[in-house]
């Protein structure tokens, strides 16, 4: 089921968005009296399509193949690669017949709408929503660094003051682009120490392998027990690739046997104290001493009803005993803003999207950054989750219309940026490029966007087997 939401979230979330991009083409279009021919939802590939209608002179429909979508401009060479169209003489409705100036608009028609979409949808959720956030200063007991963390140096209970000199104000600042993208120095403090640590600049790619979650957290103190898992699954069967793609999965058997922590007396509402003598505060520090005793058995002390308990359940080899604490409770501050201020924020909003777009493409060219962070739908599916909300929901599908537009604006072949580039050549030139260098630069797009599109589904075909 979680793999079905994933996918219906993410087929929702790009029909919307093609289908408005293709609007903005179609619109541009028409307005300078060109004609179109077909208005399409993914591609009908080879002649094939889902259902199609016609009015007027245009041919609207939906295609088999997920994909995208597509307008067919009379009188332009784009991916129908319709030559036989292009070798009759020009008519006053076609692409080609018209200024340099009206078809560069209509080419940058679908990357307009993108961003006006994007600006609308994070302008309507900060009017809604507002802002909530954690405040850097009221985090008392510092940051919990993860794998990531702990390789540029970051240690427990350090206390994140700045970034590039600048007061850290939210703490999400610390997990956001200024610091992911832009390897800045961070000032710590530490046991009363003020001291500087530069995040590098391939951290992206270690976050990429583990997860955000491993780069730095709020650390959390050690609250109450509030459930004991009673059953630790032994054997399961190993999932398909298909099973894992769609989250499709049925066990045929299952042996189960009793938690480390259940088999050893743990309670619901028992507070720990210390293992193998060691005062426990944090959960890091309980995590710690687990992984660390992996196969043993530990010495555990736990208050329940005022009185002292000793337990000794025997780690599991994964470091776990199958306890489960009271989550944390952190401070957050709420802003909300009228309507007109939510669209300065929401336009702020967008416009980091799209710099932090150009900013990640320009660091995978110079190599600062692996190519592996290039994801496919399976990729995008995933990042929407398995269940359902629309606060989610819209705000991923408003990151995902800045991405299309700065995507589609990349001077490729194909892609729209291409066809702008071209056209702003002809526009120095006082000419047009001819029809079969446009025919060959057409393919040359297809090559290339084809083997982005192969490289990018093995990306994350490979992430799904850890790899």
């Amino acid at each position: 089921m979680d793999g079905l939401i994933m996918a219906g979230q993410l087929l929702l979330g790009l029909s919307i968005l093609v289908i408005l991009h293709e609007l903005g083409h179609f619109l541009a279009a028409r307005a300078f009296g060109i004609k179109v021919e077909k208005f399409y939802l993914f591609f009908d590939a080879w002649g094939f399509k889902l259902f199609s209608f016609k009015i007027g002179d245009t041919e609207y429909g939906v295609g088999w193949l997920p994909l995208g979508g597509y307008v067919k401009i009379v009188g332009m060479i784009d991916e129908s690669m319709d030559v036989e169209q292009m070798a009759l003489p020009a008519e006053p409705w076609e692409f080609r017949s018209k200024p340099a100036w009206q078809r560069l608009i209509v080419m940058l028609g679908g990357i307009i709408v993108n961003v006006i979409v994007g600006i609308f949808i994070f302008w309507m959720l900060t009017f809604k929503y507002g802002e909530t956030y954690i405040p850097n200063d009221q985090l008392a007991n510092g940051v919990h660094p993860g794998i990531i963390g702990k390789e540029i140096g970051l240690k427990d209970g350090d206390k994140i003051l700045a970034i590039n000199g600048q007061k850290i104000i939210r703490f999400e600042e610390l997990i956001s682009s200024k610091v992911l993208l832009g390897s800045p120095k961070l000032t710590i403090s530490r046991e009363g120490r003020a001291i500087d640590i530069r995040v590098p600049e391939t951290v992206l790619n270690s976050i990429s392998e583990h997860g955000i979650q491993e780069f730095v957290s709020p650390r959390y103190s050690i609250k109450k027990i509030n459930n004991v898992l009673e059953k630790t699954e032994n054997e399961v069967k190993s999932k398909t690739l298909l099973e894992k793609i769609t989250g499709s999965f049925k066990e045929d058997k299952k042996e189960f046997t009793p938690s480390p922590a259940f088999a050893a007396g743990f309670k619901v509402g028992d507070s720990l104290v210390s293992v193998n003598d060691k005062q426990i505060r944090f959960r890091d520090e309980f995590t710690a001493i687990l992984e660390a005793s992996a196969g043993k058995v530990v010495d555990v002390k736990v208050q329940r009803n005022g009185e002292m308990i000793d337990l000794k359940p025997k780690v599991a080899q994964n470091g776990t005993i199958g306890l489960y604490f009271e989550g944390p409770k952190l401070p957050t501050r709420s802003i909300n803003y009228s309507f007109i201020e939510s669209l300065s924020v929401g336009t702020t909003k967008a416009w980091s999207t799209f710099a932090d777009n150009g900013k990640g493409i320009w660091k995978m060219i110079t190599g600062k950054v692996s190519a592996r962070n290039i994801s496919s739908p399976i990729g995008i599916a995933k990042v929407y989750g398995g269940e359902f909300d629309w606060e989610n929901f819209w705000r991923l599908t408003g990151l995902i219309s800045i991405a299309l537009a700065f995507m589609n604006l990349l001077p490729i072949p194909a892609l729209d940026g291409g066809h702008v580039v071209f056209l702003i050549i002809e526009m120095i030139k006082g000419k047009p490029l001819s029809d079969k260098f446009m025919e060959r630069a057409q393919i040359v797009g297809f090559v290339i966007l084809l083997s982005l599109m192969v490289f990018a589904f093995g990306n994350d075909i490979l992430k799904i087997f850890g790899k």
